[in-house]
């Protein structure tokens, strides 16, 4: 159990502070995350990972030289919001273009995407590493749904030290490319783990018992099996990854033992004891291996071990030196005294100025916004009692959490003067940084692509408003992959912005429009219980899920309902 805290909901920022004041000669803290204190050489390819918080030494321990310029840090477990990532990666970018390097999971892919996306609006290069090294998580075939695990810390260092040489931006991904393609793992649990200020742990394992192929977010394993002496359970995590050797490969392999919280390092040298032989027997080479904690689970009791296919050039990078935090090898290159980073402290984002009829506007929407939050608190039990058939159970409490933070956003907003599309982008970004969650993320990018298609100078037609719902269904799918019958908040959110914009188009008031689109956004989530979900977490869980309705679809449903009452109402 995680004991040392304050509040819980502070845990993340306060171990944030707390790093960056312990390492103040090797990091400089901007809002969210870190970045190298003596930065890489202008024009590098700046490497920047993050996730959520609980995981450490990932992802702070790995800013430094020969390995992360940056790195962003969301709450425990949450992936950090879109608006965190994109501050840390411009704080770290070089001129060089950026890399945002994170593990598979469907808040971090939304969050980062969306990141990348503003980037590259503003003429900055940025592209998307997604680390998919978990074999348990999905079959070979299907590597790009894999989770990222331990396999993070190979892939980063790799892609690091190619940056670091010099390469330009399409080379270094090529490499990173390669790693990810190259780096596979297998994890097991004995116990789970448990969150600042919860009483029990997220799941529990049998006494003698084993859960293989856990994952790093409090997930529990896909079969339990009998515990083993080490020698055996030696075996059984090297099995997994002996399967996936390329063919004709060499035998060269950059091996991690990664501890996941609670391992002691003596148990895991046992182990390593044992793999020694395995290895050998299977006709592969270690090369600079590494035991220890590297991508941990708050205080879960297991371990994983992470195997790179090398070939000669992913070789090279991961034997090249690096000194961060929590990763040294070999000696780094002197750094040129000059140029260093010195922390940064958070920004309010400015108004920009906007009409009266759009500052009207503008405290309209925040009021709207209001009455979802309150809305969305009252429904906060049943939403996670909906969530907890097939998910973790805290979709209510991220809804209500997001909306209290987007209607206080809203408001200040509002009261600035800012005009409808300052207040409702603003609003989202709120709700993402608050939410944590995929969830969180999903209403954040479609709040802030409905926002971008009003006006801070004019006031919002019904066209303009089903315009911008049609903006925001576009930002949630491109971003989330999701579609029509994968059990999502798009099957409810389609049929209302298909709903919305026909009757707009027809001539119809907004009131009347909005109203028709909530009802068929109502049927289409009640209709959502008899899908089997096909992303995110629920996914391994898809017969628990099937005769109730996803949660995230009856939210926007509840939510569409409100505004559609307010809107009668005047």
């Amino acid at each position: 159990m995680t004991k040392v805290f304050d509040q819980p909901d502070e845990f993340a920022a306060t171990a944030l502070a707390g790093f960056c004041a312990a390492n103040v000669d090797r990091v400089a803290a901007v809002p969210h995350g870190a970045v190298r204190a003596a930065p890489g050489n202008q024009g590098k390819v700046a490497l920047v990972i993050g996730g959520g918080s609980g995981h450490y030494p990932a992802f702070l321990g790995y800013v430094g030289a020969g390995l992360a310029d940056a790195a962003v840090a969301g709450d425990v477990f949450a992936s950090p919001s879109t608006a965190w990532v994109y501050g840390v990666a411009k704080a770290a970018n070089r001129g060089g273009g950026l890399i945002l390097g994170f593990g598979n999971y469907a808040g971090d892919v939304l969050n980062f995407g969306a990141a990348a996306e503003r980037l590259r609006a503003e003429g900055i290069d940025a592209r998307i590493l997604a680390v998919t090294d978990d074999v348990a998580s999905a079959p070979r075939a299907e590597q790009p749904k894999r989770r990222g695990v331990a396999g993070d810390l190979a892939v980063f260092k790799i892609a690091g030290a190619a940056a670091e040489a010099g390469l330009d931006l399409d080379a270094v991904m090529e490499v990173a490319d390669r790693a990810n393609r190259a780096t596979v793992s297998f994890g097991v649990a004995f116990d789970g783990c448990t969150l600042p200020g919860q009483a029990a742990p997220l799941f529990t394992v049998e006494t003698g018992q084993i859960g293989m192929g856990l994952g790093i977010h409090g997930e529990p394993g896909i079969r339990n099996e009998k515990m083993v002496p080490a020698a055996e359970l030696a075996r059984m995590l090297l099995e997994p990854l002996l399967a996936e050797r390329p063919d004709n490969h060499d035998g060269r392999v950059a091996v991690v033992l990664n501890g996941l919280g609670r391992t002691k390092y003596e148990e895991l040298f046992v182990l390593w004891h044992h793999l020694t032989g395995l290895l050998d027997a299977a006709g592969l080479t270690p090369v600079q291996p590494e035991v220890g904690e590297f991508v941990t689970s708050l205080d879960m009791a297991g371990c994983s071990l992470t195997i790179t296919w090398l070939d000669d050039g992913l070789e090279e990078y991961w034997s090249a030196p690096a000194d961060a935090p929590a990763f040294r090898r070999g000696v780094v290159a002197p750094q040129v005294a000059g140029e260093r980073v010195e922390a940064v402290a958070e920004v309010e984002a400015a108004i920009p100025p906007a009409s009266p009829e759009s500052q009207k506007s503008g405290a309209c929407i925040a009021a709207l916004i209001l009455r979802l939050a309150e809305a969305l608190a009252e429904a906060e039990e049943e939403l996670g009692r909906i969530d907890a058939q097939a998910g973790d159970g805290d979709h209510g409490q991220g809804m209500a959490r997001g909306s209290a933070a987007a209607a206080s956003a809203a408001m200040k907003a509002a009261e600035a003067g800012a005009g409808a599309a300052t207040v409702l982008s603003l609003a989202g970004d709120a709700w993402a940084d608050r939410a944590g969650g995929t969830s969180g993320a999903l209403w954040g990018v479609a709040l802030r692509a409905w926002g971008q298609a009003l006006s801070d100078q004019s006031a919002p037609d019904a066209a303009t408003v089903a315009k911008g719902a049609s903006d925001g269904l576009d930002a949630v799918v491109r971003l989330g992959g999701a579609k029509i019958g994968d059990k999502t908040l798009v099957d409810a959110f389609a049929p209302f912005v298909e709903s919305l914009r026909a009757a707009t188009d027809s001539g119809q008031d907004l009131p009347t429009a909005w109203a028709q689109a909530a009802a068929t956004a109502t049927e289409a989530a009640d209709a959502t219980a008899s899908l089997t979900p096909k992303l995110g977490r629920a996914r391994p869980l898809a017969e628990r899920s099937v005769g109730h309705p996803d949660a995230g679809a009856i939210s926007l449903a509840l939510c569409a309902r409100v505004i559609a009452r307010e809107l009668a109402q005047g």
